[in-house]
């Protein structure tokens, strides 16, 4: 599952390379400021391109929330959803079901921007957090669906069976996000996508060869330490535990 990402590139530098531009100039100085390590437990804000508007990056919850909730009970909906994930990730064979995500699926999909994420590695019944990025250093474009409640956007994103490498990685539950590519990333936001076309998309692998993956701190997952710090993506080998 994907829970724990990081945005470090700046916002034009996403804009950039996803070819949309911030949904406000007020938004830069806020998303400007690198997010090292972002716990979707915290729902912390995050850049989206929404399908309905996908000319713009716009300011999103991480952990989506039904459409019929007012804005004034969100805080309370992610309370009681801890023990369903809260909200963060979307399973791809559940699209189509889920009393939410098929709600969203067909004319609320979106692209969420990270420059990495972390997942977690079982080794002797010890989990090792382990960073997963691009090798040359280019954003990632998740594929997500979202819901729109007053002025919020609230949003999950999806999940997949894993890649060979990603299940190396997350060798218990054997998931991973859904990354697209640039040509996928854009079919994914257009509004005449059918079923079959949805389906097709997230059974789509992003290359294992253009990612890296290496072991980072324990710091990541220690509830005692504010892990949000530049050094934690940086590789922390351990005995017997690597991906090469």
């Amino acid at each position: 599952m994907c829970f724990h990402t990081t945005t470090t590139a700046k916002t034009n530098t996403l804009e950039k390379h996803f070819k949309v531009k911030l949904s406000s100039e007020n938004l830069r100085q806020i998303f400007d400021k690198p997010q090292y390590h972002l716990n979707g437990f915290s729902h912390p804000n995050m850049l989206v391109i929404p399908q309905q508007n996908k000319e713009v990056f716009a300011p999103g919850v991480w952990g989506i929330v039904p459409s019929d909730k007012p804005s004034n009970q969100i805080l309370d909906y992610y309370k009681g959803a801890v023990k369903y994930g809260g909200g963060l990730n979307a399973r791809s064979e559940k699209l189509t079901s889920h009393f939410i995500y098929k709600e969203a699926i067909h004319q609320q999909r979106c692209i969420i921007p990270v420059t990495g994420f972390f997942e977690p590695h079982d080794h002797n019944k010890k989990k090792y957090p382990v960073f997963i990025k691009d090798k040359k250093e280019q954003p990632l474009a998740l594929a997500g669906i979202y819901t729109v409640i007053d002025t919020y956007i609230t949003f999950a994103i999806i999940t997949k069976e894993a890649s060979p490498l990603l299940t190396k990685v997350h060798n218990l539950k054997k998931r991973q996000p859904l990354m697209l590519d640039q040509e996928l990333a854009n079919q994914w936001l257009q509004p005449n996508l059918n079923e079959n076309d949805i389906t097709d998309i997230t059974k789509y692998n992003y290359p294992d060869s253009h990612l890296k993956a290496y072991t980072v701190s324990k710091d990541l997952f220690s509830p005692k330490v504010d892990s949000n710090y530049k050094e934690i993506s940086d590789e922390v080998q351990y005995e017997g535990v690597n991906f090469n």
